[in-house]
């Protein structure tokens, strides 16, 4: 401030972006640590914090995150609006493909719907931020990743016709849970931002949780329709990037592909494909798992993008296997706020 009192910054909290300001500490009676004071909040997030010369007002940038759900039709190679564009993430469809579960964005929180929207429910409140969704094989029960204000993100399941979620991990970092085929075990992986991360199995019906041999480095689980495989990918910072398929039977990980970036890979509804989106190159992907036969679907050629959602750009298939994604349809306004401090 231009009387030297106080610094104003901007700072985000579990998801959310407001200014905070904080008294300038030295002097030579002042011993106690000044504490932050929050000056704005919600439902928009401010960023961007500048002061009028005089120091009486503050001028910030007002961000209001929303997006547009997609479908990308092969045919036509254009992007059409998806479930009436609701603004959501990491959708998953049942195996018979009349429901779909997901995240509202920016709100974090889980639904389940019909396909066309009727009988909607939500799966959690606000006390913990919800994340990658997936349906068990029998349409019962949702595992998701969760995490509340300042702890680590854990995998969750709840029913599909709600209740109460059950924790199921103790925590530091789980996320990308994904069903077994008989509904008995979750494979799930640490947080991305672990080079060091591992892939887990937790078995529902004991709640022991064992690890994956040989998979130091690798993230974002997926369980082959047969249950005979695992999919997986190596760490970002691994340049390329490596999916790796692995045998139950022989215990032993083979590379499927090699690629500069591969993002959200997911299974085709046949198993025959593994689908994913280069953020390099951005482009849809698509791998056959059968003879690792490469093929290039389509471009996103969005004029503004792709929301930056809660695990980055996510993208997915629609039950006809169509790519997904959510476009970014955000706006941006400039306040002036009063401001009074002591």
């Amino acid at each position: 401030t231009p009387d030297g009192k106080y610094f104003l910054y901007q700072s985000t909290r579990d998801g959310t972006t407001n200014i905070w300001a904080i008294r300038e500490g030295k002097g030579l009676f002042r011993t106690a640590r000044p504490q932050p004071v929050q000056l704005t909040a919600g439902p928009l997030a401010f960023m961007g914090p500048t002061l009028s010369p005089d120091g009486k007002r503050l001028f910030a940038v007002g961000v209001q995150n929303r997006g547009e759900l997609m479908r990308y039709d092969p045919k036509s190679r254009q992007f059409v609006s998806y479930l009436s564009g609701r603004s959501a993430e990491g959708l998953d469809f049942s195996r018979d493909g009349k429901w779909v579960t997901y995240v509202s964005f920016p709100q974090g929180t889980l639904w389940r719907s019909r396909l066309d929207g009727s009988q909607r429910l939500q799966l959690t409140d606000s006390s913990i931020v919800v994340g990658l969704p997936r349906w068990s094989p029998d349409g019962k029960r949702i595992a998701f990743s969760a995490r509340k204000p300042s702890e680590d993100w854990k995998i969750y399941v709840v029913s599909a016709d709600g209740g109460s979620p059950e924790e199921l991990t103790p925590g530091e970092g789980s996320l990308d849970a994904t069903w077994s085929p008989d509904g008995n075990f979750l494979a799930y992986s640490s947080d991305y931002s672990d080079p060091h991360s591992v892939v887990h199995l937790v078995d529902l019906r004991t709640h022991h949780v064992s690890t994956v041999p040989g998979s130091e480095g690798l993230f974002s689980p997926h369980w082959s329709r047969d249950g005979r495989f695992l999919f997986a990918v190596s760490h970002k910072l691994h340049d390329p990037q490596k999916l790796l398929i692995y045998t139950f039977a022989t215990q032993k990980w083979e590379q499927l592909l090699l690629a500069k970036n591969i993002d959200y890979p997911t299974l085709s509804r046949s198993g025959e494909y593994i689908h994913y989106l280069d953020l390099v190159e951005n482009a849809f992907y698509r791998v056959r798992v059968s003879d690792h036969k490469l093929e290039r679907i389509g471009v996103v050629s969005l004029s503004r993008g792709v929301v930056k959602g809660q695990f980055g750009q996510w993208t997915g298939l629609a039950p006809d296997d169509s790519p997904l994604l959510l476009h970014d349809t955000s706006f941006q306004e400039i306040y002036a706020l009063d401001l009074q401090l002591p």
